[in-house]
């Protein structure tokens, strides 16, 4: 008998996980996908040249809302949870609405997905968006390349683009941004890695991504993006704890599940957090991962030129994902700004117009930074809208990305960013070294 399945996801995961279990198993027949998270992806189809044989029309592609009408009308057997950075409750929310209309709920295990390369994998994942994940990302990169090793990223994905176009996505230099189409999320992961020479793929097909990354990499380091699990499986998995928002590593889908499987544990923003909030991580993690090595690290907020914010009105851009489902009020544009004396933060949502307008009253905790929105040419071109309507004297962004690259604004404006920081011993090389040795030869 044939099993009928939803595979609710934000494409990623989602499109994954039926490439790995689903797309050549005559046992399923997957009705559709439904999508949250990321605005305009829904009404999409998941084109048959990726789908497969047994899917020659492809799969559509719904809003989650319509997931119980959906259930019904296709008489479902099987609904598959394939999105992070979630809420257990929340999880447990959306089960109760599938169970409740007659089908199965369902999560593919972790390591049930792990792709096995014939490389060494470095994962480096956290237990909410965040953390501060990507600058780590860069540092284990500049760790490796200095012991001589040739290094590929590969990013877990982001197609929200036209799909068949995005199977799989290989940067290394900045006219493949644009070749590519690249949202600014895509960009914000991307563009940092590339500008220190770092190839890094992305894309939809992860079994064709990683022979692709294998063929020119000692080292493979895989970047993961919300809280997710990593799709390939690791020799050394590093993840990244937030002591501002200590707890949230036992409260979030699956970040639990990367800090219970963490090899290097590294708490992060130490100089910045709550002596508490440390604690409180410190004391999770040798409960619930007892083997992991504990790293203590900062993330300082890079400004070349400080002089440019004091007395000065500001208006903050930070990183979108942090942000919105992330759910912090503020990152290092805020803490800058701050730090250096600007006369005031201005508030953004009296100025904000069409989707930005839309992204204050879903995410209402968002107050005085204004998120970096650009999932598609129309919110680029609100954000730039917003920004010029502005009241202010200066412009900060607090991206990874130069900003101004892609946006046309008249203002002032002076870029922030974060670096990885070690923060006493071990340090994250001494760490991840270690644990390399046991593998390969390094230096």
């Amino acid at each position: 008998m044939i099993e009928k399945a939803i595979i609710m996801g934000a494409a990623g995961r989602d499109f994954h996980n039926f490439n790995v279990y689903f797309r050549n198993n005559s046992r399923y027949r997957v009705i559709c996908f439904t999508a949250a998270q990321i605005p305009d992806i829904e009404g999409r189809l998941y084109p048959p040249e990726l789908a497969g044989g047994l899917y020659p029309e492809g799969i559509p592609i719904y809003p989650e809302e319509k997931l119980a009408g959906l259930i019904r009308k296709h008489k479902v057997d099987l609904v598959v949870f394939s999105y992070s950075d979630v809420t257990h409750a929340d999880v447990m929310h959306k089960a109760s609405i599938v169970m409740a209309e007659g089908a199965d709920f369902t999560m593919i295990g972790a390591a049930y997905t792990m792709l096995k390369s014939n490389r060494p994998v470095v994962s480096v994942c956290a237990v909410r968006t965040g953390c501060g994940k990507s600058q780590t990302s860069r540092k284990v990169c500049e760790i490796l390349q200095t012991k001589g090793k040739k290094v590929v990223t590969v990013r877990h994905p982001m197609p929200y683009g036209d799909l068949r176009l995005q199977e799989v996505q290989r940067f290394s230099e900045y006219s493949d941004f644009e070749k590519h189409k690249c949202t600014i999320e895509e960009r914000e992961e991307y563009e940092p890695l590339v500008e220190q020479g770092i190839v890094v793929y992305s894309g939809i097909d992860y079994e064709k991504i990683l022979k692709a990354a294998e063929k020119e990499a000692d080292i493979i380091v895989w970047d993961g993006g919300n809280n997710d699990t990593p799709f390939y499986a690791p020799a050394v998995h590093i993840v990244l704890f937030d002591p501002h928002r200590a707890g949230h590593e036992l409260l979030y889908y699956p970040g639990e599940t990367n800090m219970i499987m963490a090899d290097i544990a590294i708490i992060n923003k130490v100089d910045t957090a709550p002596e508490e909030g440390v604690s409180q991580v410190m004391k999770n993690i040798k409960v619930h991962a007892p083997e992991a090595e504990i790293v203590m690290a900062e993330s300082p907020v890079i400004v070349k030129r400080p002089e440019m914010i004091r007395d000065k009105k500001v208006l903050v851009v930070e990183d979108g994902p942090t942000l919105t489902h992330g759910e912090m009020k503020f990152g290092a544009g805020y803490i800058a700004s701050k730090m250096h004396k600007a006369s005031k933060i201005v508030d953004p949502r009296p100025y904000a117009i069409g989707t930005l307008k839309d992204t204050f009253k879903k995410y209402p905790h968002i107050d005085s930074v204004l998120p970096a929105m650009g999932y598609n040419p129309e919110q680029i071109h609100d954000l730039e809208r917003t920004i010029d309507k502005a009241e202010c004297d200066l412009v900060i962004f607090a991206t990874p990305i130069h900003l101004r690259r892609i946006l046309d604004i008249k203002k002032p404006a002076l870029r922030v960013r974060y670096e990885y920081k070690d923060h006493g011993s071990p340090t994250l090389e001494e760490a991840l070294i270690g644990k390399l040795n046991s593998l390969m030869r390094l230096p």
